[in-house]
């Protein structure tokens, strides 16, 4: 069972990893170019982190509640359905995006600095309504990604703070891979709003706003959960816990990662997240 009293730093935890999002504006504004080397060992070993904490740890701690409730045989098949389920819910939640909104597209501070250039958006020989037209699809573009970044980051929440909950210092460690992961979200959001509006503040807002789904994702799901969260329902939301970092993992980091075009950099930062929690684990025996 969760030690109660970690309540308050389960929720810090949570609100620390969701505003790394206001981090990546923060980057964006202040760096004059990307780098993409650390980007991709940064988002390869957030992946680490996250795949092994979920197959090492998070499932054992899923499965033994539940064994010992059910059975060996019918606890493992209820474990397995958790987990498929996790990941379910949050490949669902990413079908449900539409594409042309995709909050992992990949952003370069350099398109910020074009920006304050003041450079043209719609082309040699446009005119001012071809302009406007632009910089209004843009700014639109850039909400609807804090939008699809802040229902991303719901389940994330939870995820982080039911972690943080059971074990502090697993916690720690996926709290932390959230955040690394939020990083170039914040750049997302960021680039398109203040190229298109030059106001900074608004995309700075736009963008911690889309974190702050990450401490409510935690809010609403401990107050649902509250009153239920026996061994059993644990054990069944540990394992949908692990489903979603995997997916997350594979379907966002990874391949974000690889967009930033440096691969060897993305698996020596994957080999190393695992590496990594692997001896915390360890001597955390």
């Amino acid at each position: 069972m969760p030690d109660f009293d970690n309540l308050f730093l389960a929720f810090g935890l949570t609100l620390l990893a969701g505003l790394s999002t206001g981090i990546g504006s923060v980057i964006a504004f202040v760096a004059r170019r990307t780098n993409t080397g650390f980007l991709s060992l940064a988002l390869g070993f957030s992946a680490g982190v996250m795949l092994y904490v979920s197959f090492v740890e998070i499932l054992p701690k899923a499965l033994e509640p539940l064994a010992e409730s059910l059975g060996a045989a019918a606890g493992s098949w209820a474990t397995a359905a958790a987990f498929f389920g996790g990941i379910g819910l949050i490949a669902l939640i990413d079908k449900l995006v539409p594409c042309q909104d995709n909050p992992h597209e990949v952003r370069l501070v350099e398109e910020l600095h074009l920006a304050m250039g003041n450079k043209p958006l719609a082309g040699p020989g446009a005119g001012v309504s071809g302009e406007q037209a632009d910089k209004a699809r843009l700014e639109r573009m850039g909400i609807f990604t804090a939008l699809a970044i802040a229902i991303h980051n719901f389940p994330e929440g939870l995820a982080t703070f039911t972690m943080a909950l059971a074990d502090p210092s697993t916690g720690v460690a996926v709290a932390i891979a959230i955040a690394i992961h939020n990083i170039p979200e914040g750049i997302a959001v960021a680039v398109p709003i203040y190229y298109a509006t030059g106001d900074r503040g608004k995309a700075l807002k736009f963008s911690f706003l889309s974190g702050l789904a990450e401490p409510a994702g935690a809010v609403v799901g401990y107050l649902l959960l509250r009153p239920f969260l026996g061994p059993e329902l644990l054990g069944v939301v540990f394992a949908g816990v692990a489903g979603i970092m995997v997916f997350i993992s594979l379907d966002e980091l990874l391949p974000a990662a690889e967009r930033y075009g440096e691969h060897h950099l993305c698996m020596y930062g994957l080999v190393g997240g695992m590496a990594v929690m692997a001896v915390s684990l360890l001597l955390l025996q």
